[in-house]
């Protein structure tokens, strides 16, 4: 199993409700797929760096998992499928992504740690 990122943007259209319900689908595909989830993060409403099909904002979304590579594939097919997808970005991990990635995770639930307090 390799380490992998995916970032997708949604349509910035829908609702809160509908958001969550398109992360959840890739989520359970991932699951059902026997990916693991490593670590989920929102990063809500962003401004595109270009229009896309006349759209200058839209919800990012990261997703980082341990799969096999013909998992990525099929990933990539049901992103393609889904309108509600505007772009995506797969790719694997290598030593160095993944020790970087681990430090973020790390310094992020610390910096949530410390607003809590």
């Amino acid at each position: 199993m390799n380490d992998y990122e995916a970032v997708f943007i949604l349509t910035p259209v829908l609702s809160d409700v509908q958001m969550k319900e398109a992360v959840e689908k890739f989520k359970n595909f991932l699951v059902t797929e026997k990916a693991e989830i490593v670590n989920e993060e929102n990063w809500g409403l962003r401004k595109l760096a270009y229009p896309i099909e006349k759209m200058t904002t839209g919800f990012y979304q990261l997703i980082e998992f341990k799969a096999n590579p013909q998992t990525i594939a099929v990933l990539e097919t049901q992103f393609r499928r889904d309108e509600r997808v505007i772009r995506y970005l797969t790719f694997r991990q290598d030593k160095y992504a993944a020790e970087y990635a681990v430090k973020r995770r790390n310094l992020r639930a610390s910096k949530e740690a410390g607003k809590e307090n």
